[in-house]
């Protein structure tokens, strides 16, 4: 098989990648029933009423997924394996809303070819979830 993400000597502290993608009805519906997780104010909107945020939001973890496509298809990419990931949940997400999610490398253990990076979700400009993860990366020797 071919690698086509980078290396780890490819990475630079500072280097980030982006990725935007508006949640819909059916996000939040397909990721219910493949996690598990039915919990009514993500799909009852009845209940999401009488919730703290008045109405139906995504799951976190849905969000979090753009996380770990980016670390996966483009920074560093195909080959990265996800080794740790710290997140907190700062705002929610509700149907309609774009998440840009975007990672940026802010230190390199090149004794064991891993990279941390700063991962951070948005809406508009508000942060909906923040933390930093921790990789292993390819190296060419």
């Amino acid at each position: 098989m071919m690698h086509s993400g980078l290396f780890f000597e490819d990475l630079t502290i500072g280097q980030s990648a982006s990725l935007a993608k508006t949640i819909t009805d059916a996000d939040i519906l397909m990721y219910s029933a493949v996690s598990l997780d039915t919990n009514p104010v993500h799909i009852n909107a009845e209940a999401a009423a009488q919730s703290i945020f008045g109405e139906r939001i995504a799951h976190g973890m849905l969000s979090a997924g753009l996380i770990s496509a980016l670390l996966g298809t483009r920074l560093p990419g195909p080959g990265t394996l996800y080794l740790k990931q710290s997140l907190r949940f700062a705002a929610p997400v509700r149907i309609g809303d774009t998440v840009t999610a975007t990672v940026e490398i802010t230190a390199l253990t090149p004794e064991k070819k891993r990279a941390t990076l700063r991962t951070v979700c948005m809406v508009k400009e508000t942060v909906v979830i923040e933390g930093e993860a921790y990789v292993q990366v390819p190296s060419r020797g």
